[in-house]
């Protein structure tokens, strides 16, 4: 039983630290390639109007003496 969750627990962290400290395909390269994307969707919505919600309803307040502990 100790020899599995070691193994385990091994190729559990092996695969972890290959996902963040890999160059070309970590999770650091995903954020670098879909940041220019991602900026480029916003400002199409915003020089357009589009993609954004039709209306806005205001979230509802709670009463003043219910105050969650």
């Amino acid at each position: 039983m100790t020899t599995e969750l070691i193994l385990l627990l091994g190729l559990f962290a092996f695969l972890l630290l290959g996902s963040f400290l890999n160059e070309r395909s970590g999770i650091e390269a995903t954020f670098k390639k879909s940041a220019p994307r991602l900026g480029a969707r916003i400002e199409k919505h915003l020089e357009t109007g589009g993609g954004f919600p039709d209306s806005w309803e205001a979230p509802p307040q709670a009463p003043a003496g219910d105050i969650p502990k």
